[in-house]
């Protein structure tokens, strides 16, 4: 991807929190079209938050979010689904629902669109949740869960899919099979962001930005990253 491809999100001075808990401090962000990019940040570092606040779950003090051009600032969460952009929590499913409710509720967003066309490119992709697909979300393992939950992202045909900590309650094996399923999904179009404190993802990523304390503490490529000894120090500990 050439590097002056303009951004498809870009967050610029965002600052965020919880009453009088400051969470984020002036971070600033992009994803450009296609691209992966990975925010790296132990727990507590404003991960969550962060993303919270690109798809509208918590509010933005400060700062401005554009989406493909447009200042999303402002706008409902669903409204901002609509425009491409959806967000995959770390519980990422419904577990009361069905495999097939799941993704149907995720295709709500698609409008006048086939949702059923979408459900069977899903279950191409996801054959497991095929044979599934009649059986309540709960009955699914941990990784099984994963896999249903970025179909239901999907679902909606997004230009951007905002993913929380993909890895979290995951054994290594699983997380092997989340990167294994991004990789392939790479080279659609499709824009990934990916909050991570779990270095393995690294695998899949462009660019990383890493948040420490509400601040991003480093942008770059992976290349960069791996070759910035005092960051390695820093972060030694991510897993």
């Amino acid at each position: 991807m050439p590097p002056e491809a303009a951004p498809l999100l870009n967050a610029a001075g965002i600052e965020a929190g919880y009453g009088s808990m400051q969470v984020l401090w002036g971070v600033d962000l992009d994803v450009r079209p296609g691209e992966t990019v990975l925010l790296l940040g132990a727990n507590g570092a404003g991960k969550t938050t962060f993303l919270k606040s690109l798809v509208g779950l918590v509010e933005a003090r400060r700062g401005t979010i554009q989406l493909a051009g447009d200042d999303i600032t402002h706008m409902r969460s669903s409204d901002r689904m609509r425009r491409g952009m959806t967000y995959m929590s770390e519980l990422a499913v419904f577990p009361d629902l069905t495999i097939e409710e799941n993704i149907r509720i995720g295709a709500q967003a698609l409008g006048h669109a086939d949702p059923g066309r979408r459900m069977e490119e899903l279950y191409q992709l996801f054959p497991v949740l095929r044979d599934k697909r009649r059986a309540l979300a709960s009955s699914l393992s941990g990784g099984q869960r994963k896999m249903l939950g970025i179909a239901k992202a999907l679902s909606a045909e997004p230009k951007l899919l905002v993913m929380d900590e993909p890895s979290a309650g995951l054994s290594p094996l699983f997380v092997k099979e989340v990167i294994r399923v991004l990789s392939g999904l790479q080279g659609r179009g499709l824009a990934l962001l990916i909050a991570e404190q779990n270095i393995s993802f690294l695998e899949v990523a462009t660019r990383v930005f890493v948040l420490e304390g509400g601040r991003i503490r480093f942008s770059g490529t992976v290349v960069e990253m791996s070759g910035n000894e005092a960051l390695h120090r820093a972060y030694f500990g991510l897993k």
